[in-house]
């Protein structure tokens, strides 16, 4: 009795933790705050003959991944694993099927700011769809009807129309990024539904802890894999990450069809 009322009064601090974090996240205070971090780091940040091309801010941003992997240890991953055993698996896939409808509206818009005509139909298609017919985006019926989604931030329409992305970045609590999606932050956050169509703070901020949580728990088969395989995380997820943003560019400027 006493070890279960133990678990569940960590569960409930970790839980409260979390909600801080989502707190910070979206408050403006917190994002600037990140953003005068980032260029204090540019000035006493040293570099190496080593360093990676993409990555001149290593010491600086190993640092933040340290600080990154100690909150996800001791509030995020508990909290997840904790999300992903008490809440059965349907109500799990409604939860990420109702944040992944409201990013198809942004992305959207953003496939549309990148005059890419077939992602912006198919995104708002997909919303649509899923708003009307699947009880507001709880139930995926687009990806039934195989109608595929494109998912597209400010970032990504930067780099569509040129803008380099500079060099790589680890941000407090947000993790990797450049200084190119990094500058297109603030922009996301003005196309975030939660953040700017919930009036009520209470409600506001539950939906960001609950969707933080929720990113995370579909994101731990992906760290275990990563304990097991790599010998450098921090090295393995920045290649990773850069990997990925560039390939979604150049489709972006070659293939406008596809991501």
């Amino acid at each position: 009795m006493m070890r279960a009322c133990d678990r569940q009064q960590s569960c409930s601090d970790a839980a409260r933790s979390a909600g801080a974090c989502a707190r910070f996240a979206a408050r403006p205070a917190g994002r600037w705050l990140v953003a005068a971090t980032l260029a204090l780091s540019l000035v006493g940040c040293a570099t190496g003959p080593d360093a990676h091309p993409r990555d001149p801010l290593e010491p600086f941003n190993r640092g933040v991944y340290r600080f990154n992997e100690a909150v996800d240890e001791a509030v995020l991953k508990p909290v997840a694993e904790g999300y992903q055993a008490a809440v059965p698996r349907p109500v799990r896939t409604g939860v990420s099927n109702f944040f992944g409808n409201l990013r198809d509206l942004w992305s959207a818009l953003n496939a549309a700011l990148q005059a890419r005509p077939q992602p912006a139909a198919e995104n708002i298609m997909r919303f649509s769809v899923n708003t009307v017919f699947g009880l507001g985006g709880v139930l995926d019926i687009a990806s039934e009807m195989g109608i595929p989604r494109t998912t597209l931030d400010f970032g990504h329409t930067l780099g569509r129309w040129g803008v380099p992305p500079g060099p790589y970045v680890v941000l407090p609590l947000l993790g990797p990024s450049t200084v190119r999606d990094t500058v297109a932050l603030p922009v996301d956050q003005r196309g975030d539904p939660v953040a700017q169509g919930v009036e009520d703070v209470a409600t506001r901020n539950t939906l960001q802890a609950v969707r933080i949580v929720d990113q995370r728990a579909g994101l731990l088969r992906a760290g275990e894999l990563l304990e097991q395989a790599a010998l450098d995380k921090y090295g393995f997820t920045r290649d990773a990450y850069l990997a990925r943003r560039q390939s979604q560019i150049d489709a972006a400027r070659g293939r406008q069809d596809d991501e």
